[in-house]
């Protein structure tokens, strides 16, 4: 049986490695050999998803490393298999598209897909803590890397580093809950047992377990990293935001609810700070003017209902919305970057008519954003209902923030709808780009055309690009469009849409009883009549303002708009409180390692050197010199000695007289 979860594992990892391997040479084949790898693992999740296979192998004296596919994990492994798929199918397909070059390395990009998607399956399937640890960590690097997989082009590196140390500081909350764990006798670190370690340790492994998952699931005040990792491709953001990553952390949570209810405190901790989470970035979505911008803030607010039903002990609620929202962000990314592809824009004042110019992206476009604004019947309205009915059993206090959030919901998903089903400006395909919205001629670039950087707090560096205008209505606000829809993206789209569309049967009696079975939350309870009405109500009325306000002339935007707009000056926090304080600590401590460690150290050596000048000249001058002199007494001792010894009979005689004269004189004298 444990062959069935070594296979799940070693698919994604193993042919992700050799694909990484490859090389540019490789480059046509390349994604079919991905897509192929990708629907074998999800074969493989459907097997082990039925089979539940479990493995154990020792790591270290009392611990060893342990993988299993339980209720709550089977869920996860067939939502991160299937997304994979569904990513990895359309990204063969833009690799003709002009978002990529024909110099991009496919087998780097496909090999680190998949790497990703299988650190992911590690994570979900992992019951101890050693391999939890070790698929985070490469998780993080993957995404690294696939964040900023155009490292050539301005923006992208920094973007990646700024998305990958914010997470890796949250991370180490891991490495505090492992160590502390051990110390609480937790010996074996299994997940199960976390919440059995000894006061206070208990509290010092929950406060790590949560950190590390609020900063992966960008959480507030997490949450500005998210912005940076769309300066990646739009197959990664799809991945990314999804299925992956950021569901890590919410994934955890919802893991260790028992670890949550044993501390008293992370409960309520972890529910407010989702539920502030949603609402919050549910209004920077709201006052994006960049579609994947927009994307990313939702995708915050969204995994923040997740976040609000781990605090709140909804796991098969959160459950629900972490499987129905990966179907309807991984397409509502694919279908903009679809858009950015054939249009050359993902502003949205420029997609004016985009679902009109192509129907069949611009109907799953509107299922999915639809879906993500929370209105009835889809998919995310029946999820966050039961999300809600969860936090309304904790408090009310909780449920009126989260129905505000879902009312906020309704007005970003609307928005979007509204900008892309606008009437076709004036013959969009024939208005020339702007030369001063457009990088310079691809002849110029060997990487292929590099676009605009993204994001509010990327700045353009080259003074020719300069960042389109809200108002622009046409098309080629950041590179030239195609204006044409790859071959390999209406299937995934499709499949994609229709999971988000239908996925809500799981809120209704009978699969939902199924489900909180089959994740072991019977005791969970279920929206009443009047909450399915009252919340189906809000989002129609947020809706019913999105679309009115949409259809009349922005003003110019007060402070608090454009702090939205720049995700509340996050980043600029984190520098300023975190950034800039440790860099100044690690400066003063630098100083205090020359001037002090280090000048110790010089002066102790310089001592050194002092006393070894001195013992040399006591050497010299002293023992040295004394040595010579008892040697030099000792040769005219010797000289004198010799003096009398001159073979002469006589001379003998006389000295033997002289000397026995000496005696009897001081005989007589000393008597």
């Amino acid at each position: 049986m444990s062959a069935g979860l070594w296979l799940l594992i070693a698919l994604p990892l193993g042919g992700g490695a050799v694909l990484a391997l490859t090389g540019p040479r490789g480059n046509r084949l390349v994604p079919a050999l991905g897509v192929t790898v990708a629907v074998a693992t999800l074969g493989a999740a459907l097997a082990a998803a039925v089979s539940r296979p479990a493995v154990s192998v020792p790591l270290f004296a009392g611990m060893e490393a342990g993988l299993a596919v339980d209720g709550l994990s089977a869920v996860m492994v067939v939502t991160v298999a299937a997304v994979t798929t569904a990513v990895l199918a359309f990204a063969s397909g833009e690799f003709s598209a002009s978002e990529f070059s024909a110099a991009d390395n496919r087998g780097r990009f496909f090999g680190l897909m998949l790497l990703f998607a299988g650190a992911m399956l590690v994570t979900v399937t992992a019951t101890t803590l050693p391999p939890l640890l070790m698929a985070w960590e490469v998780m993080g690097a993957t995404s690294w890397a696939l964040i900023g997989y155009w490292w050539q082009r301005p923006g992208r590196a920094e973007a990646a580093d700024v998305a990958f140390l914010t997470t890796r500081a949250a991370d180490l909350g891991l490495y505090l809950a492992a160590g502390a764990a051990v110390a609480g006798g937790v010996g074996s670190l299994r997940l199960d047992a976390l919440p059995r370690a000894g006061t206070p340790w208990l509290h010092v492994v929950t406060a790590g377990v949560v950190v590390a998952a609020l900063g992966k699931s960008a959480q507030l005040p997490f949450s500005f990293w998210l912005s940076r990792a769309m300066q990646g491709p739009s197959p990664v953001s799809a991945l990314l935001h999804s299925a992956t990553m950021v569901a890590a952390g919410a994934y955890l949570l919802l893991r260790l609810v028992p670890l949550l209810d044993a501390t008293g405190w992370a409960g309520p901790l972890v529910a407010w700070t989702g539920a502030a989470t949603a609402l919050v970035l549910g209004l920077v979505a709201v006052a994006q003017t960049d579609l994947k911008q927009l994307l990313a803030a939702s995708t915050s607010a969204q995994i923040g209902f997740m976040v609000l039903a781990a605090g709140s002990g909804g796991v098969a609620a959160g459950t629900t919305q972490l499987v129905a929202h990966a179907a309807t962000k991984s397409g509502l990314f694919l279908a903009a970057g679809a858009w950015l592809t054939a249009l050359g824009t993902k502003q949205l004042p420029a997609l004016r008519g985009a679902a009109r110019a192509h129907r069949l992206v611009g109907v799953t476009f509107t299922v999915g954003a639809l879906t993500l604004a929370g209105l009835p019947p889809l998919s995310l309205w029946a999820a966050k209902d039961e999300i809600l009915a969860a936090a309304r059993s904790e408090g009310t206090g909780r449920y009126a923030v989260g129905l505000a959030a879902a009312a906020v919901a309704a007005v970003y998903g609307v928005k979007a709808v509204w900008y892309v089903t606008r009437p076709l400006p004036q013959d969009p395909r024939s208005l020339p780009p702007s030369p001063r919205s457009l990088p310079p001629s691809p002849r110029s670039l060997p990487q292929g055309p590099r676009p605009l950087p993204q994001g509010p707090h990327a700045l353009p560096q080259d003074p020719r690009i300069l960042p389109p205008s809200p108002q622009a209505a046409g098309y080629d606000t950041e590179r030239r469009g195609t204006r044409r829809i790859a071959r390999t993206t209406p299937a995934p789209l499709l499949v994609l849409t229709l999971a988000a569309a239908v996925l809500g049967v799981l809120a209704l009696p009978g699969p939902a009883s199924w489900l909180k079975r089959l994740v072991g939350a019977q005791g969970e309870p279920s929206p009443e009549p009047w909450e399915l009405g009252l919340s189906a109500g809000v989002a129609f009325a947020g809706a019913g303002l999105a679309w009115r306000c949409a259809s009349r002339p922005a003003p110019v935007p007060p402070a608090a708009v454009r702090g939205a707009h720049g995700w509340l000056h996050l980043e600029r926090a984190a520098r300023v409180v975190v950034v800039r304080p440790v860099l100044g600590l690690a400066r003063t401590l630098a100083v205090f390692d020359d001037r002090v460690v280090d000048g110790a150290v010089r002066q102790t050596a310089r001592g050194g050197l002092a006393a070894a000048r001195l013992a040399r000249r006591l050497d010299d001058g002293g023992i040295d010199a004394a040595v010579h002199a008892v040697a030099a007494g000792a040769r005219r001792l010797g000289r004198w000695a010799r003096r009398p010894q001159t073979g002469l009979l006589h001379q003998y005689y006389a000295q033997a007289a002289v000397g026995f004269a000496v005696l009897v004189l001081i005989i007589l004298l000393v008597r």
